[in-house]
């Protein structure tokens, strides 16, 4: 009788402990900073969000643009090819942080462009994703 109480004691031990050891890992897992292919990935994402906007709509749509929307839509696009420079030659999530803080700019003269022709956003306009994007 002894020994079974001690095993069920010992059993009750290892698993409190096994509990803790999972909890202290997530704790441990949520502080860490991102890493650069996290960082990587959020960016070349925005990039892409923001190129495809760029498609410019029919001619007819331009024809009545004012200078406003035309501005915004020149200033999308150089957002696009700065944050496209940047991720290709970024190596740490700094530089990918700035590559997407680029492509984020990028999409709002986007939107801009679209509202001022009356085509509305083109995308919802760009909302914190992750930890990297909080910072």
């Amino acid at each position: 009788m002894a020994s079974t109480g001690f095993a069920i004691t010992l059993s009750v031990l290892l698993i409190v402990g096994a509990v803790l050891c999972v909890v202290a890992q997530r704790r441990d897992w949520r502080r860490r900073p991102s890493s650069g292919l996290d960082a990587e990935a959020e960016a070349n994402h925005w990039l892409v969000r923001l190129a495809g906007g760029l498609v410019p709509p029919d001619v007819r749509a331009w024809a009545g643009a004012d200078v406003a929307a035309e501005r915004s839509m020149t200033q999308a696009a150089e957002c696009h090819r700065a944050a496209r420079t940047r991720l290709a030659t970024a190596r740490t999530a700094v530089e990918y942080e700035e590559a997407t803080r680029l492509a984020k700019a990028g999409l709002e003269h986007l939107a801009a462009a679209r509202a001022g022709l009356g085509r509305g956003p083109a995308a919802p306009t760009p909302r914190r994703t992750s930890a990297l994007a909080a910072k």
